[in-house]
């Protein structure tokens, strides 16, 4: 199981430290508030990917957030309801930094550069929270229809950046081909599942030396690149300038 000591920030809770303050120097109302719903979204993360959702229970969520348990009902209906918020917010998070990395690259930046600069964001937060990583790839899909409901969903979000940034590659690489719809459903799946093996064999802090194998994954798709075995794992380049992509 995950060490939720070093879980990420996603998972950092406060078990063992003091609860929030009271009396003279307590915190005002909403902000009381937000600091209990945001201790019981780390400690739902931290419980499941120590001990799996179906051991986890309401009891032990307060614990790990040291606040009350009539606290946690006046945010939350039930444990699921905390965990599916928590992997929701924790989802929203990385898709953010994912976009925001592709959108940081200069307009003139090859297709091919900020494809990797999303795949790079990608990586490395489920490298820097591995806690959320085990939860979210390990622990979502056996965790109920509803939860596993939001895994496919993901996927499908994943598959929706995918196809929209192919389809302004093309415009500006008309060489690249069109593929059917499904190749961006495959490509999310063949993602989803290479990043939950190695999550369940806790390398989770190896997802980043993916990157070139799902670059040249991706490229070999959408682009039509050769694989470059002599190249690290990067796709074949072409040999002449007028082949060569530009961003959308």
């Amino acid at each position: 199981m995950a060490d939720t000591a070093q879980g990420g920030a996603l998972a950092r809770t406060h078990e063992g430290r003091p609860g929030l303050p009271r009396g003279r120097s307590r915190l005002p109302a909403p902000a009381v508030r937000a600091a209990q719903r945001r201790r019981l979204l780390r400690a739902a993360i931290a419980a499941v990917a120590e001990s799996g959702y179906h051991a986890v229970t309401v009891a032990g969520i307060v614990r790990r957030a040291r606040v009350s348990r009539a606290a946690f009902y006046e945010h939350f209906d039930d444990k699921d309801d905390c965990f599916l918020t928590a992997t929701a917010e924790g989802w929203q998070l990385l898709t953010g930094q994912v976009v925001a990395a592709a959108r940081a690259m200069p307009d003139d930046a090859p297709a091919e550069d900020t494809l990797r600069a999303g795949v790079r964001a990608f990586l490395r937060f489920l490298a820097a929270e591995p806690a959320f990583a085990r939860v979210f790839y390990v622990d979502m899909p056996s965790a109920g229809p509803a939860a596993a409901g939001r895994v496919h969903a993901a996927g499908e979000q994943y598959a929706g950046i995918n196809r929209r940034w192919h389809e302004r590659a093309r415009i500006r690489n008309p060489d690249w081909p069109r593929v059917p719809v499904e190749a961006y459903t495959a490509l999310a799946g063949g993602t989803i599942q290479l990043v939950r093996s190695y999550v369940r064999d806790d390398r989770t802090g190896d997802l980043p030396g993916l990157e070139d194998t799902l670059v040249s994954l991706h490229l070999a798709v959408l682009a039509g690149r050769p694989w470059d075995a002599d190249q690290r794992g990067r796709p074949g380049k072409r040999k002449t300038a007028t082949r060569r992509s530009r961003r959308a």
